[in-house]
C-alpha cells in the first residue's frame, strides 16, 4: 500500500552492517575514478525519507531507477513521478548531474498509512547502497574543510562517539563529535524539518515537497538552502560557517513509527540527507549581548547577505558571538551568522531582519562594502548554485537575482543598509499586511509589463508556462519556471543591467531633476509609495496601484519571524523553538502573496527586470525624502564600535 501524504510514516533504510560501513569512508569521486563516461551517482529519497545512493549509466531511465529503489528499500513505486528541482523525469536521464539528490513523489490519489520502507530479502542484497556513513553531495572547492570534518567524525565514530541530539528547536538536529569528544558539527536531516515526516518533536503532518513553515519555503529543502548561504558568502565575506549538504547513515536519527508519530523502540540505522555544518565554539548569541557593542562591520555584512539571498529568519538567536582573545582586543566580539534555512523562498514574502533598528545598520557602507555590493554578479551566482546545487528551483534563483540588483542599485544610490531593509518589509496598517516598497515595485513592474504585451502585436497565447504540479492542496502557491541559462540572457535581453559591467546605476537614474517637479497626491501620506518612470513619461503609481491592489486579497497574517514563546537555546543553534507540539495544520497562519516572479516565462522575466529597474530610481529617492524628513528615528543604544 501507498502512504499516506498527511500522516507521519515509518522510514526506514535497508544499510549493510555498520562496520563494513566504517572500514570504506566514501565521499563520491574516488567511487566515479576510473568508469566510463556517462555514470553518475545519484541519491534518492522518497516523500517520506527514505534515502538508496546508487549509480546510474546511459541506459537507466526513472522507470529502472524506480524499480531498483523497489527492490532495496520494498517502497511501492506505482503511480508515483521521480523529481528533480522544477523537472519531472521521464525516460531521459541525462540533465542529472553526478551527486544529484532526487526526490519520489507518490499522487494524491494513491496514498495510505501503511508502512513504505520494509526490509529487503536477500535476493535483493545487491542493490543495496554500500557506501560509507557521510558522503559529501557535489565536489566544489569550498567542501575543503567540511572534508576534513568529515574525516574527523568517522574516526570518532569508529571508536564508539556518538553524536548528541539536540534538544532544542522546531526540527531534528545532531552535534556530530571528534574522538576527542568535542562537537564539530552540527546535523539537520531534511526528513527531520518541521512538519516533515520524521520530525522528532511532534511537528508532523506533511511530505517531503510540500509546503513548509513557511508557505514559499517546502519541507525538506531548508538544507540545500544552507549549503547555498554558504557558497554565496564568497571571500567568507559574511563569515557563514562551512556547510555542505551530505548522505549521512547512523543510528541516532530519528524515524517515527507509523500513523501515531510514536518512535520505535529498537534503533536501527538509517540514512538521511542532511545539511551538515560546521559547529562554532562560541560565547552567547546576539540575544544574550547587548548590540551596541557589535562591529558595525559585522552588521554591515551580515545584512548584505541576507537582503541578497531575502532571508525571512534573521533573528539574535542564529546570530552567534564570539569574543576576540589577544592584546588590545578587550571587549571585542565577532558575529557568526547561521540557520539559512528559510532564505532564498520561491515568492517574495515578509522577511525579517533583526539589525534593521541597530544603530550600526544606518552608518553609510565603507568603501570595501560598496566594492563588494559593486562587484556582485546575480546571473553568475545563479550559474553557480545551478551547478553546486543542480536541484535548486529556479523561482528560488530569481529572487536572487532580484535581491541582488535591488542590493546594488539602492547601495549605488547611497541608502543605508537600514532603509534597504526597511524597503524589503512589510508593514501591518489597520490590521492589513500591506506589500514592502520593493513589492510595490514588482507590481508596478508586472503592470507595465502586461500593458506593453497588450499593446504588443507579437503577444502570442502559447508563450505561458505550465505550471509545475507540486501534488497537494497548496499547488497553486508556487509557479515553475524553465532553468534560463546565461547565454540566453545575453543573446535576448534587449537592454543592459547595471550589474552585468558592474556600473551600480542604470542610465535612467539620472532623472532625479524629475522627482522634485513630482505633484502631490492630496491624503498619500504612506511611506511605501513612491512615482515611477517609463522612459520619461511620468506616471502616478500610487494611483495605478490602487486600482491594481483593489483586487488583492489579504489573508491572515503571521508574527513578524519564527520565534515561539519559551523557546530555549542550545549552544546558541536552532534558536528559533518551542517546547510545545504543533501539527501541520496548526501552523502559523501563511503571510500573504503580493507578486511572483516564478509565473513569467524567459523573455517576460528579462523585461519584468528591465521595468523593475526603471521603477527603482524614483523609489530610492521617496525613501530618502521620507527618513530625512523624519528628525527623529529610535535607536537601539547609544554607541557602536566602529
Amino acid at each position: 500500500m501507498s502512504p499516506n501524504l498527511d500522516s507521519p510514516v515509518q522510514t526506514q533504510m535497508a544499510v549493510p552492517l555498520f562496520n563494513s560501513l566504517l572500514s570504506g569512508e566514501y565521499h563520491g569521486k574516488r567511487r566515479m575514478e576510473g568508469k566510463p563516461t556517462g555514470r553518475r551517482r545519484v541519491f534518492v529519497q522518497t516523500e517520506t525519507g527514505c534515502v538508496l545512493g546508487m549509480e546510474l549509466d546511459r541506459s537507466d531511465n526513472a522507470h529502472t531507477v524506480k524499480r531498483r529503489l523497489q527492490l532495496a528499500l520494498n517502497v511501492p513505486t506505482e503511480e508515483s513521478s521521480l523529481t528533480f528541482g522544477d523537472m519531472v523525469l521521464k525516460n531521459d536521464l541525462s540533465a542529472i548531474r553526478n551527486d544529484s539528490p532526487l526526490l519520489l513523489t507518490r499522487n494524491l490519489l494513491h496514498r495510505s498509512s501503511s508502512t513504505p520502507c520494509l526490509s529487503p530479502t536477500g535476493r535483493d542484497i545487491q542493490q543495496r547502497d554500500q557506501s560509507g556513513p557521510i558522503e559529501i553531495l557535489g565536489h566544489s572547492i569550498s567542501f575543503a574543510r567540511t572534508r576534513q570534518l568529515v574525516k574527523e567524525i568517522v574516526k570518532a565514530m569508529k571508536i564508539g562517539v556518538d553524536p548528541i541530539p539536540v534538544h532544542s528547536g522546531l526540527g531534528g538536529a545532531y552535534y556530530f563529535r571528534n574522538s576527542r569528544g568535542e562537537s564539530v558539527a552540527i546535523v539537520k536531516p531534511t526528513d527531520e524539518e518541521p512538519f516533515a515526516p520524521n520530525n522528532p518533536k511532534g511537528f508532523v503532518g506533511k511530505a517531503l515537497g510540500q509546503p513548509g513553515l513557511k508557505r514559499s519555503v517546502r519541507v525538506g529543502e531548508t538544507g540545500f538552502r544552507e549549503v547555498a548561504a554558504y557558497l554565496l558568502d564568497y571571500d567568507h565575506f559574511a563569515n557563514v560557517p562551512p556547510t555542505a549538504l551530505v548522505k549521512i547513515t547512523h543510528s541516532i536519527f530519528n524515524v517515527n513509527d507509523g500513523v501515531s508519530g510514536n518512535k520505535p523502540h529498537n534503533k536501527k540505522l538509517v540514512s538521511k540527507i542532511a545539511s551538515f555544518q560546521q559547529f562554532i565554539p562560541h560565547d552567547f548569541d546576539a540575544s544574550d549581548h547587548g548590540t551596541s557593542s557589535f562591529p558595525v562591520t559585522d552588521v554591515h555584512r551580515i545584512g548584505i547577505l541576507d537582503i541578497r539571498i531575502f532571508n525571512t529568519d534573521r533573528h539574535a538567536g542564529n546570530l552567534l558571538v564570539r569574543k576576540l582573545d589577544g592584546v588590545g582586543r578587550f571587549d571585542q566580539v565577532e558575529l557568526i551568522p547561521i540557520d539559512h534555512g528559510l532564505c532564498l523562498p520561491e515568492s517574495l514574502e515578509d522577511p525579517y531582519f533583526e539589525w534593521i533598528h541597530w544603530p550600526q545598520a544606518s552608518i553609510p557602507f565603507s568603501e570595501d562594502e560598496l566594492e563588494y555590493i559593486e562587484n556582485l554578479d546575480p546571473i553568475r551566482d545563479s550559474d553557480m548554485l545551478r551547478s553546486e546545487l543542480p536541484m535548486i528551483r529556479e523561482a528560488c534563483l530569481r529572487v536572487l537575482v532580484l535581491c541582488t540588483i535591488f542590493l546594488k542599485e539602492a547601495a549605488a544610490f547611497g541608502l543605508y543598509l537600514a532603509e534597504i531593509g526597511e524597503m524589503m518589509s512589510r508593514e501591518f496598517r489597520g490590521g492589513e499586511e500591506e506589500p514592502s516598497e520593493l513589492e510595490v515595485v514588482c507590481i508596478e513592474a508586472k503592470k507595465l509589463l502586461a500593458e506593453r504585451e497588450i499593446l504588443s502585436p507579437k503577444a502570442e497565447a502559447g508563450d505561458d508556462e505550465f505550471q509545475f504540479d507540486i501534488d497537494c492542496e497548496e499547488a497553486a502557491e508556487f509557479g515553475y519556471a524553465p532553468k534560463m541559462a546565461t547565454e540566453d540572457f545575453v543573446v535576448r535581453a534587449p537592454f543592459h543591467f547595471g550589474f552585468l559591467g558592474c556600473s551600480g546605476r542604470n542610465p535612467l537614474s539620472k532623472l532625479e531633476e524629475s522627482i522634485e517637479e513630482e505633484e502631490e497626491y492630496e491624503g498619500e501620506e504612506e511611506e511605501g509609495r513612491f512615482v515611477g518612470f517609463r522612459q520619461g513619461e511620468k506616471i502616478s503609481t500610487a494611483s495605478k496601484l490602487s486600482m491594481s491592489l483593489k483586487n488583492i486579497s489579504l489573508g491572515e497574517k503571521n508574527p513578524t519571524h519564527l520565534k515561539f514563546p519559551g523557546s530555549k537555546l542550545e549552544n546558541g543553534y536552532l534558536a528559533s523553538s518551542s517546547s510545545g507540539h504543533r501539527s501541520a495544520n496548526e501552523q502559523l497562519p501563511p503571510s500573504p502573496s503580493f507578486v511572483k516572479l516564478a509565473d513569467m516565462n524567459d523573455e517576460e522575466w528579462f523585461l519584468f527586470l528591465e521595468k523593475f529597474q526603471e521603477l527603482l530610481y524614483p523609489a530610492f529617492a521617496k525613501r530618502k525624502s521620507v527618513t530625512i524628513g523624519q528628525k527623529q528615528r529610535q535607536r537601539l543604544g547609544t554607541s557602536c564600535q566602529f
